[in-house]
């Protein structure tokens, strides 16, 4: 904002000016996402993009089937192809280093697809990998995947004993104790395990060249860490000795195992898009279906793949994977960053999608009532149907959306959300945390089990859904009186690093993390003088770029030195913004220059353009493009900017009409 020594008309005037700038861009903003909404019944679903290893896995998935369609895996092979970085490898996330997994994957790929190794770009690629490591250093799903087609050995790849499924909640390892994601890929993936799948290929599509110094001099499996007595050990040790009972066949449970595992799979899949309504599920199952005797006729297996296909985008010349839809996500931000911008709360337009996400509430238990049995269910999801694993974000998020709505019929709206709040409260962690699928899934020792390399092996409380779900509980009354609102407090304060910034477990990055803790942080009326707080602020305004706005890469997960460190995006710029608004930063060239490259980024239709990785999946291993950050993000930060531009100009009028009173 202007310096406070120009006279009021001047200034004022200035603000005017933005004022209506940014009053266009809102509406040129609502204009396209309305254009973006389902006609029918009201859901806004956007794009989610990833890395190349789910085309990659749609071909190899195929081939292990018997089912390729010619044509379709040319175009899998065309868009590999097209994102291969200069180095020869492929990434993880646009403009990422080359990744050793999704590299490897896609070599194996576009040879199954017919590409020859003296191909220029697979010789580049060869290269590469060879410079990374070679196969070893895959990831343990990727090593699993080979071994289907026997490009790995079963007997060198950490041991999933299909036998976890028999062990007792109460035990000290069993499926529950580790996330809703994991359980999807790896109960079906242990059914393979066990059975142990191998499909013959020619010789010339193999990946021996891959194998630093040739698959039968290399060491296939994983090594023992440095430090004798060490978790990692102790893990490895059990693996060795499972894969010895595999040897010897003494395996007195796994029909019994077999059996529960396929039972826990199928009741899964009932009420649902697919296992977990994840690709790695989705596919793991159906994997795990041919295993168990079904055929491709079997109605199970038809249902899978049906639900696997729905996840294709296929074009003229390419064909791509998305990890799963996310309608009811996209849906809560759009209807409340267009609630938010000042669309009535009884539009029809509104109230369709709020209409439509109440009958998408859970109205059965899931995996989360393991550890949380006196709940009622209730909750959303993150896709279209999804019964077993609502999560505590979207159920947030949806919350916040139809606090803004009033809907048809007031007291099913008013049952619904109080059955929702009582199950949000009712998933508070031990630490005063809230984490997404499950409740107190903290057991860290887990993440050194030999198959947990995914990143992800569970699902600890965050401080980005903890802020937004403080956001949440104000827009029902509750402040810092309440105690859950306190406990979440104490734990965000805990959390916070050094340099002001909060981590961002579902968003990249500490950006993410910052906006979402400042957010709820005001909602529940912590005052922004706190040391916390300007700590943030300060944190927030030292990593904005020259352009006026912000970004981080994916690498600031890999390495925190690059924390907040990246080429300007949409939605991260909006991130930002918000974050300084939450903290009553109204008057700092740093938002106005942030409210400046929305402004000049904003195309002619209303929307924004992106082109890299904003959402996170598994940190350090996937992550998202969520098409629809890039529109309804900033049109939430603008709207957030008017609405604290106008309160503040009216502040000063206020004030200047009191000076003119006394003078």
């Amino acid at each position: 904002m202007s310096d406070s020594s120009e006279p009021a008309e001047v200034r004022f005037g200035k603000i005017d000016d933005i004022k209506s700038r940014v009053a266009a861009a809102i509406d040129a903003s609502r204009r396209y996402l309305f254009s973006s909404q389902d006609r029918e019944e009201g859901y806004w679903c956007g794009e989610l993009g990833a890395d190349t290893t789910l085309v990659s896995d749609y071909v190899l998935l195929h081939r292990l089937l018997g089912t390729e369609d010619p044509v379709r895996t040319q175009k899998c092979a065309t868009e590999i192809l097209n994102r291969q970085n200069p180095d020869g490898g492929w990434p993880i996330y646009n403009d990422g280093p080359s990744n050793i997994s999704a590299s490897v994957k896609a070599y194996f790929a576009l040879k199954m697809a017919g590409y020859s190794p003296d191909h220029p770009q697979l010789q580049k690629a060869r290269e590469r990998i060879l410079a990374l490591g070679g196969v070893t250093e895959v990831n343990t799903f990727t090593k699993i995947y080979l071994c289907f087609l026997g490009q790995y050995d079963y007997d060198a790849v950490p041991a999933i004993p299909p036998e976890i499924v028999l062990f007792p909640k109460w035990f000290w390892f069993n499926i529950y104790e580790i996330s809703s994601w994991s359980r999807a890929i790896l109960v079906p993936l242990s059914i393979a395990y066990a059975k142990k799948p191998f499909k013959k290929i020619p010789a010339e599509e193999g990946i021996d060249e891959l194998f630093v110094g040739g698959r039968t001099r290399t060491q296939l499996r994983l090594h023992w860490a440095k430090k004798l007595v060490s978790w990692r050990n102790f893990f490895l040790v059990l693996d060795r000795l499972v894969h010895f009972l595999e040897q010897i066949h003494v395996r007195p449970l796994r029909s019994r195992a077999l059996k529960v595992a396929e039972k826990w799979m199928l009741e899964r899949m009932e009420m649902s898009d697919g296992l977990g309504a994840i690709y790695p599920g989705i596919m793991n199952s159906i994997i795990a279906l041919r295993c168990l005797g079904y055929s491709l006729d079997d109605p199970q297996f038809i249902r899978a793949m049906d639900e696997f296909e729905k996840l294709g985008i296929e074009e003229e010349a390419t064909f791509r994977m998305q990890p799963c839809m996310s309608p009811i996500w996209d849906t809560a931000y759009a209807v409340f960053a267009l609630a938010e911008s000042g669309v009535a709360a009884n539009d029809p337009r509104l109230v369709r999608p709020c209409e439509w996400m109440l009958r998408k509430q859970v109205t059965r238990k899931g995996d989360w009532c393991v550890k949380n049995r006196k709940a009622a269910p209730a909750g959303w999801y993150f896709e279209f149907n999804n019964e077993f694993y609502p999560d505590v974000d979207d159920s947030a998020q949806v919350m916040l959306a139809l606090s803004r709505v009033k809907t048809g019929n007031e007291s099913y709206h008013t049952k619904s959300v109080q059955r929702a709040l009582d199950w949000i409260l009712s998933m508070q962690c031990k630490n005063g945390g809230w984490a997404s699928f499950d409740k107190n899934n903290t057991r860290m020792v887990f993440q050194n089990i030999p198959f947990a390399d995914h990143n992800a092996m569970l699902d600890p409380p965050t401080v980005d859904i903890t802020g937004r779900v403080l956001e949440c509980l104000a827009s029902y009354g509750y402040s810092l009186k309440d105690e859950p609102v306190r406990r979440a407090l104490e734990f965000i304060k805990h959390e916070q690093a050094v340099d002001g910034s909060w981590f961002g477990r579902w968003g990249v990055n500490y950006i993410y993390g910052t906006m979402q803790v400042l957010r709820g942080l005001e909602a529940v009326g912590v005052d922004y003088h706190e040391t916390f707080v300007l700590q943030a602020v300060e944190w927030l305004r030292m990593m904005q770029n020259p352009d006026g706005g912000w970004g981080e890469t994916c690498g600031s997960y890999d390495d925190p030195n690059t924390k907040g460190v990246g080429p300007s995006t949409p939605s991260q710029t909006a991130w930002a913004v918000m974050g300084l608004l939450a903290a009553n930063d109204t008057r700092n060239d740093s938002l106005q220059h942030g409210i400046a490259y929305l402004l000049k980024t904003q195309r002619r239709d209303g929307s924004w353009d992106e082109t890299l990785y904003t959402g996170t999946g598994f940190p350090r291993v996937f992550y998202l493009m969520y098409y629809m950050y890039r529109q309804y993000f900033p049109l939430l930060a603008l709207t957030t900017y008017a609405k604290a531009s106008a309160a503040s100009q009216e502040e000063q009028l206020r004030v200047a009409r009191r000076d003119q009173q006394r003078g």
